[in-house]
């Protein structure tokens, strides 16, 4: 069984939003097309307290993109971004959400970041997706949506550690950082991960 991960195609993260990431609205009509392959489709949204300590503006002095210590881990500031209840949060309205079956909210811990759908950045708590796609058989996971360098790439590793076979969908994701893509797809394939194109499926 195979399962297509939609990651967070949400407003904050496309043309206009508070954390864009650059042409991150090409991806949604591949994200569309994509779902009529796969038996099990399933989207995560990042989800924050206003006061979450992931935004620079909880820091007093520090500016976005900085990267400090946070409880022991490497945290960049961001802009406030997919904060709960706002509009920003919200999944594209472009988006096709008829076949998405479960949403897996995220960074709804105000200390600790979540990139990847199955745990925050700490490993500290799960949520529960690794258990929801064991639940109906999957054993290959593929990894759509923002930010490829980000949350694409924390999801496809820790689904890589789960035990799935996990297949990154080039053209259907968009990084931050072209640099930072390309080292996070070299560490992936070293760890067993694949990276493909949407037309070989």
């Amino acid at each position: 069984m195979k399962a297509l991960l939609l990651i967070d195609i949400q407003n904050d993260f496309l043309p206009g939003g508070a954390l864009a990431v650059p042409d991150g609205d090409k991806v949604i009509p591949l994200a569309n097309l994509l779902q009529e392959k796969f038996e099990v489709v399933v989207a995560t949204q990042d989800w924050h307290p206003v006061n979450h300590k992931s935004f620079a503006s909880q820091h007093e002095g520090k500016e976005v993109f900085e990267t400090i210590d946070l409880h022991g881990l490497d945290q960049v500031l961001w802009p406030d971004h997919c904060i709960q209840g706002s509009q920003g949060a919200e999944f594209s309205s472009e988006l096709n959400m008829n076949r998405v079956e479960a949403i897996f909210r995220k960074g709804t811990d105000p200390e600790i970041d979540s990139y990847s759908g199955f745990y925050d950045n700490g490993h500290r708590k799960s949520t529960a997706l690794a258990e929801y796609l064991r639940g109906k058989e999957v054993k290959q996971v593929y990894v759509l949506g923002l930010a490829a360098d980000f949350c694409v790439y924390f999801t496809a590793k820790d689904a890589l550690g789960e035990g799935f076979e996990a297949f990154i969908i080039e053209d259907a994701t968009r990084p931050i950082s072209p640099e930072g893509f390309k080292k996070a797809k070299e560490e992936l394939a070293g760890k067993g991960g694949k990276i493909i194109r949407s037309s070989e499926l």
